[in-house]
């Protein structure tokens, strides 16, 4: 795991007044991350379709929108409504949503027409639901993930969908988050072979008649492989990528994308509030505020690469120190890098905006959570 992070950029002028853990986001981050994957992607924002789960919050959304990356996919319908409400042109709802959750699609859908919106479908059934809609309609193609979607082997069952998906089908969707192959050829090997079946895809689909307008590809590890395959460069199709992790960056998109100038943009200020045994402090960063779904360490402690965080409780995280260093007094403020940033973001209410060291605004998480149940 990636743990050499310097706490200069993080570090904060007056915490007197904010309550811990807290979520600190960075502008001036997200901009440098915005500009190191434009540089990937030759300048072309155009290209880069990025999953809003990460970004959450409206402030965030708006500051890519007003860069020039203006579609975008996400999960939720709350991330659906908060994506078209930021300015974005362009919204594909990357879940499969049956019932009242279609029915929510709708409304938003309704409620901004301005906003092209799609979903995903692999049935006939569920594209007969969205005919005639006015929503776009992309096939969900299985990479290999084994998560959802038509197996990319299935070449006619693809293009029958596409033909079943008459006027609304605008393209494929190709989600390939599971290239995790710490040498960036090998996982770039693995990625460019399912994008040459991928391309196969594309040919049968034209030859039946189905125009494919747009092609997806490309989770945050994979992006960068998505980025320089040369048939998808040189392709009748428009070609995004969907990287979401980069706009604020984790341990482990850091270590996957290493030397492509990224940074953590999103930390957890975190209070030392225990010394329960020599060289260990607890601090109050427990699974509820960063997330454990990556398993442990959960996260970097920034400018401390020798402090070893270990599994955390709710609200507890035990951090180890060597036995020649320096414990942290109780009431020290450390700043954490999450191993996955999507979910903690998704931990906070509220995100402090960080800007020359100072806390400049407190925004929302605006997407965080679902929206009602009823409504």
């Amino acid at each position: 795991m990636f743990n050499k992070i310097d706490d200069g950029p993080y570090q904060i002028a007056d915490l007197t007044r904010v309550m811990t853990p807290a979520l600190a986001i960075y502008p001036e981050i997200i901009d440098a991350n915005i500009d190191a994957t434009l540089r990937v992607l030759g300048g072309d924002a155009n290209r880069w379709r990025p999953h809003v789960k990460t970004a959450k919050l409206a402030f965030t959304m708006r500051r890519m929108a007003a860069r020039g990356v203006l579609a975008a996919k996400c999960a939720t319908t709350l991330e659906l409504l908060t994506a078209c409400e930021a300015g974005m042109k362009d919204v594909l709802l990357a879940y499969s949503v049956v019932g009242a959750n279609a029915a929510r699609v709708l409304e938003i859908a309704r409620e901004h027409p301005e906003t092209k919106i799609s979903v995903l479908v692999e049935t006939p059934e569920q594209a007969a639901n969205w005919i005639g809609t006015g929503i776009g309609i992309f096939l969900d193609v299985n990479s290999g993930m084994n998560r959802t979607g038509v197996e990319q082997d299935h070449v006619r069952e693809i293009v029958s969908l596409a033909r079943a998906a008459e006027g609304s089908f605008r393209g494929l969707h190709y989600y390939d988050g599971h290239m995790h192959d710490n040498d960036p050829a090998a996982r770039q090997r693995t990625a460019w072979a399912g994008y040459d079946k991928l391309m196969n895809l594309v040919t049968a689909c034209e030859s039946a008649g189905a125009h494919v307008g747009e092609v997806i590809t490309s989770g945050t590890p994979a992006f960068p492989c998505g980025a320089s395959y040369q048939r998808f460069k040189n392709a009748t199709f428009v070609h995004r990528v969907s990287p979401g992790t980069v706009i604020y960056n984790d341990g482990t998109s850091l270590e996957q994308l290493s030397g492509l100038g990224y940074q953590a943009a999103a930390v957890v200020i975190t209070s030392v509030v225990s010394h329960p045994i020599p060289q260990r402090f607890t601090c109050d960063a427990g699974h509820k505020a960063v997330s454990a779904d990556a398993g442990v360490p959960t996260c970097v402690v920034a400018g401390h690469a020798d402090f070893e965080p270990l599994k955390p409780s709710e609200e507890h995280l035990p951090v180890d120190v060597p036995a020649a260093g320096e414990v942290p007094a109780i009431g020290t403020h450390l700043y954490l890098v999450p191993r996955h940033v999507c979910p903690t973001v998704n931990n906070f209410d509220h995100a402090l905006i960080i800007e020359g060291g100072r806390v400049t605004a407190v925004e929302p998480v605006t997407a965080r959570g679902r929206e009602k149940a009823l409504r």
